[in-house]
């Protein structure tokens, strides 16, 4: 199949997505996070893990090992895709984000343009000001669904917002 019978220039009436990653990376009992500049517009002042557009020529894999790189200069290993969050903010466009969570070889990183990073030792991180999905996805990254077998499947996730703006998750529970 060519890349003219894709289907790609099918865009009119249809519902597009932005690719982004959104990766945790731990050391021991700590996760690594990224409080926002307060002059950024998005999640200004929040804590977030770190991540952002998956590039053109990439994969999500691919595209969360190059952010985690960029924005914390940590080598990481065992990198594993956690799930994956559909985001409806009611515009023409969405955002489909792919998580991943990752092992640092160490504690030393460097500092990122997007905010200034922290290791957050895991049973702090319900004290910080998050990003508003965080308390229900550190969940399932850290703690594990009581529910959901050993290794089970990635999440799968649909956030949007009700008319008072706030925040509506849903999950798929293939098990």
């Amino acid at each position: 199949m060519g890349a003219n019978q894709q289907g790609a220039d099918a865009t009119t009436g249809r519902w597009l997505t932005i690719p982004r990653t959104l990766c945790f990376i731990t050391h021991g009992d700590d996760v690594l996070l990224l409080k926002r500049s307060e002059h950024k517009r998005v999640f200004p002042g929040q804590y977030n893990g770190v991540g952002g557009h998956i590039e053109r020529d990439e994969d999500p894999l691919s595209g969360a090992i190059r952010e985690m790189r960029e924005e914390t200069g940590l080598g990481v290993r065992n990198v594993r895709f956690r799930g994956t969050m559909h985001v409806d903010v009611g515009h023409n466009n969405g955002i489909l984000v792919f998580v991943f969570s990752a092992e640092a070889d160490s504690r030393d990183f460097t500092n990122s343009d997007e905010g200034t990073l922290e290791w957050v030792p895991r049973d702090r991180i319900h004290t910080l000001p998050l990003v508003e999905d965080l308390p229900v996805l550190i969940p399932l990254l850290f703690e594990g669904d009581p529910g959901a077998p050993q290794n089970a499947t990635p999440f799968f996730a649909h956030s949007s917002y009700d008319t008072n703006d706030t925040l509506i998750m849903r999950f798929a529970k293939p098990w």
